[in-house]
């Protein structure tokens, strides 16, 4: 008996401590059990309620039919982005319903805009229009996309050969074109010219050649009074011959 009541005593002291630590275990287990199963079912209301996806798919070729380098491709303005393999192909994966713009990001070549629509009832056949470049008429494209360049880029102008006709577009060689020519018919002019009008000319290049009778002239004209002779100054010599 009291072998016996040593016994239940040890199972009364050590049983009631491991206890509490394997209801803490099992509850933990049920709690996480409880847990994965509420994210499958959110998970799967999600799902059945999400709106469609849908890939876009294309290609892209040059006019020479040469292989085109790895080419940037966006999405409204970079939402999505993708690049061309090999053969020029592409995709956009898991795209939603909507009205959706196509960039080709190339730096050698000019491409297409094209404005991609998704409906949901339709998301297998979307709808393409495409613009030569912005504000162009706008055209229907196939789907899958296919677009080929329109040109290549040209970051620097050409040099210009040696041309004659450059030389004519110069103002300082029309000028002096004009001058020689006025050389070779002014004197033509002057012998089919009256004697009168000659004389009158020769007297205008004579005052223009004397500024002082010109600018006394002009004086007469604007005051009415006739033009007075410039008065010639008196040497040295007829200086001491008058003292004499």
């Amino acid at each position: 008996p009291f072998s016996g009541g040593i016994r239940q005593r040890e199972v009364f002291e050590f049983h009631p401590a491991r206890a509490p630590a394997e209801s803490h275990l099992k509850m933990a287990f049920l709690s996480l059990f409880r847990i994965g199963l509420l994210y499958l079912a959110a998970s799967n209301l999600l799902l059945a309620h999400a709106a469609p996806t849908a890939p876009i798919q294309g290609q892209l070729l040059l006019p020479d039919g040469s292989d085109l380098n790895t080419t940037r491709i966006t999405l409204n303005d970079g939402e999505q982005t993708t690049y061309t393999r090999p053969d020029g192909t592409f995709t956009f994966y898991h795209v939603p319903p909507g009205v959706h713009l196509l960039d080709v990001q190339s730096q050698f070549y000019h491409f297409s805009q094209v404005k991609v629509q998704l409906l949901e009832e339709s998301m297998d056949a979307p709808k393409c229009i495409e613009y030569a470049f912005p504000g162009a008429p706008k055209t229907v494209a196939p789907y899958p996309i296919l677009l080929t360049a329109h040109a290549k880029y040209e970051y620097f102008e050409k040099q210009q050969g040696f041309a004659f006709s450059s030389i004519l577009k110069n103002p300082m060689m029309l000028m002096m074109i004009f001058s020689v020519g006025l050389m070779f018919v002014m004197p033509m002019m002057m012998d089919n010219l009256d004697p009168e009008d000659k004389e009158r000319m020769q007297k205008q290049m004579e005052m223009q050649s004397d500024p002082q009778k010109m600018l006394s002239e002009l004086m007469g004209g604007l005051t009415g009074a006739p033009a007075q002779a410039p008065v010639k100054k008196a040497s040295g010599k007829s200086r001491k011959s008058r003292r004499d």
